[in-house]
């Protein structure tokens, strides 16, 4: 039996970036148990296919993973907070004090962009077959078609 959830942390997340439907890479983190993981990925994976997954888990290999009830749902309910405030402090501090030894990435001088470098706008129509273009002049028209559009999916569109 197929049941309707309410998502939450992740699968929430998925659904959500569905939407732009833009191609996606879906990656996992961490530090997790791998019995959360295991009905994260089931969820996730579900929303990636737009298919409607049963609470049931089927017998398989790796039914262990969805313990201790052996089905989809999370049980849901508040969660107690067990993090003290000096056991948060503490992994800031150590957080900060990691920060410190990461190299930092060398700054880039601002410049003028050289007039040059502008791909000069052309239409082939108006463009006369009987002269000849130069080398660098065609170089600097070529646009890839993926690289530039217009319509729906333009986000640059005001």
């Amino acid at each position: 039996m197929a049941f309707s959830m309410h998502f939450t942390g992740h699968a929430e997340c998925v659904k959500f970036v569905k939407k732009f439907n833009l191609p996606l890479l879906v990656t996992g983190g961490g530090g997790y148990t791998k019995e959360n993981v295991a009905r994260c990925w089931t969820v996730e994976t579900g929303i990636l296919l737009d298919t409607e997954l049963p609470n049931e888990i089927p017998e398989n290999d790796y039914i262990k993973y969805f313990a201790p009830d052996f089905s989809l749902k999370i049980p849901g309910g508040h969660i107690e907070n067990l993090n003290t405030k000096s056991y948060i402090s503490l992994i800031k501090v150590q957080i900060l004090e990691n920060l410190r030894y990461i190299q930092h990435a060398p700054s880039v001088q601002m410049q003028e962009v050289p007039a040059d470098f502008y791909i000069p706008d052309f239409d082939e129509d108006e463009q006369n077959p009987d002269v000849r273009v130069d080398q660098r002049s065609r170089d600097k028209q070529i646009q890839r078609d993926d690289e530039y559009f217009d319509g729906d999916n333009d986000n640059d569109a005001s």
